[in-house]
């Protein structure tokens, strides 16, 4: 779901200005299907940091032109695709971090919206379900998909933001965001 940004609250409308890709999109990269061209040393790593060649990707622009053309496919592999070639790359947690987060009340109901760390915002929903890693081990860690199937993680603020949104709903606990009720894996809240 593409936020529309017509009658949008203040904290919504300034999420949306620090998001520089918003409105803009992303090339069609789900319908290219150029040549598997063999694996870069790119890598994006689970604390966020892109890497080439073991070298950091440090301008910001950089990596957002990257993310443009991230595409992951059913093998479970993450490619940097464009129409003439598609490129292996190793992504150690998420494609994503997601930076920052807006809750409103739109209709009566909860809707989370998230900015990620490469410009995409995104409404939690139907559309763009949370999910949440069920190994108690590594605590409580969401994540949102933002496009494709490419997710972005929760940072830990945000994580901590969300967990107060755990809400009782029967049996299960959940966090509800643009109609849709997202279930927090039970062995999390022990």
């Amino acid at each position: 779901m593409e936020i529309q940004q017509d009658n949008v609250s203040p904290d919504l409308a300034a999420l949306i200005a620090r998001a520089e890709r918003a409105g803009r999109g992303t090339p069609p990269v789900e319908r290219w299907e150029p040549p598997f061209c063999g694996d870069i040393d790119m890598t994006i790593r689970a604390d966020g940091s892109w890497t080439y060649q073991g070298t950091p990707i440090a301008r910001p622009a950089l990596k957002r032109l990257f993310s443009t053309v991230l595409r992951k496919d059913a093998d479970g592999r993450t490619y940097l695709v464009t129409p003439v070639e598609k490129l292996g790359i190793a992504v150690e947690d998420a494609h994503f971090q997601a930076v920052e987060m807006v809750r409103e009340i739109r209709g009566g109901e909860p809707v989370l919206s998230f900015r990620t760390d490469v410009g995409d915002v995104v409404a939690a929903g139907p559309e763009h379900p949370l999910c949440f890693a069920a190994d108690p081990e590594a605590g409580f860690r969401p994540y949102l998909l933002v496009r494709g199937r490419l997710e972005a993680r929760l940072t830990r603020p945000l994580a901590f933001d969300l967990a107060g949104l755990i809400e009782p709903d029967g049996e299960r606990h959940v966090v509800r965001s643009n109609g849709a009720a997202f279930a927090i894996p039970a062995e999390l809240l022990s």
